[in-house]
């Protein structure tokens, strides 16, 4: 498939899906590129990458720009949990310019395929961090966040309390599910729920500390 099949197909899938993705689909197209290349070495992805197949265009595609719509003007600094294969962040990221997005992921080599993304994406607001979530409470150089994103990752007692150690009062959480919703940990509420790809049954939890 050629870079410009691709980007089509990346538009198309996201039209489908009632947002526009033509301003930043070559970037999109590079990220799965990229995706793609390391995946044969490391086997990072759960999908068929070369070519990427429709399912696969919406889960790390298409899910996230659903999603950035859901991002407030006035947050400024979000941190991606267990960013892995660089979804939701990088194309959250594209799609919400104006955020300053760390991404955490405790696996080197994984965090290694992170940088190598940013760096040829060419994200001046976008930081790898390759420690564990709860590693960075209280360090003096992460700033208070206004979002965290959700996906793929243990939602353990721990991990929640990191997060709100991290976020600003009344910072968010973007959980990205499938199937059933699953309910919020102790202290924190759902502000709402947003379907994602209602054919795949993904959803958006929005949630929020209460306490």
């Amino acid at each position: 498939m050629s870079q410009a099949e691709l980007i089509a197909q990346i538009e198309r899938r996201a039209t489908r899906a009632g947002v526009t993705a033509q301003a930043i689909a070559p970037s999109l197209a590079q990220s799965l590129e990229i995706l793609a290349r390391w995946n044969r070495r490391i086997n990072r992805a759960a999908y068929a990458l070369e070519p990427p197949a429709d399912d696969a265009i919406d889960r790390l595609i298409v899910e996230p720009l659903v999603a950035a719509r859901h991002v407030l003007p006035q947050d400024r600094r979000a941190i991606d949990v267990g960013s892995g294969g660089g979804s939701p962040g990088l194309p959250l990221s594209l799609a919400s310019p104006g955020l300053r997005l760390l991404l955490v992921e405790s696996k080197a080599r994984k965090a290694a395929f992170l940088r190598e993304a940013v760096r040829h994406l060419a994200l001046q607001t976008v930081d790898v961090e390759n420690r564990r979530l709860e590693e960075l409470v209280g360090t003096l150089d992460i700033a208070a966040a206004d979002l965290a994103t959700l996906r793929a990752v243990r939602a353990e007692d721990s991990l929640w309390v990191a997060l709100k150690s991290l976020l600003r009062p009344g910072g968010r959480v973007f959980w990205f599910t499938t199937g059933a919703t699953p309910p919020p940990a102790a202290g924190w509420e759902t502000e709402r729920v947003v379907d994602l790809i209602p054919e795949a049954g993904s959803q958006l939890a929005i949630l929020r500390a209460t306490r």
